[in-house]
């Protein structure tokens, strides 16, 4: 539906970059300083190993069709779910 009010339309622009660089530094500041994204991303690597040991014939069956889909990566030979 149009309503021609025979006024110009009203551009309303927000810049929220510097937003967005407050909220990362809260986000990174809430972390604090024994942080390690090394060490964090070793754990996840860690539980997705676990997440895909021990599977039953159905459960790698359907593994094997997400990671042929593209929904999932292979996990490297030696890890849990090989």
């Amino acid at each position: 539906m149009s309503h021609d009010t025979g006024h110009p339309p009203i551009l309303f622009e927000m810049d929220l970059s510097l937003h967005e660089v407050r909220r990362r530094a809260e986000v990174v500041a809430a972390l604090g300083p024994d942080w390690d994204p090394l060490e964090a991303m070793r754990g996840e690597r860690e539980a997705y190993d676990l997440l895909y040991s021990g599977l039953d014939a159905r459960q790698s069956q359907t593994y094997d069709m997400l990671v042929a889909a593209g929904v999932l990566p292979r996990r490297k030979a030696g890890r849990a779910a090989d």
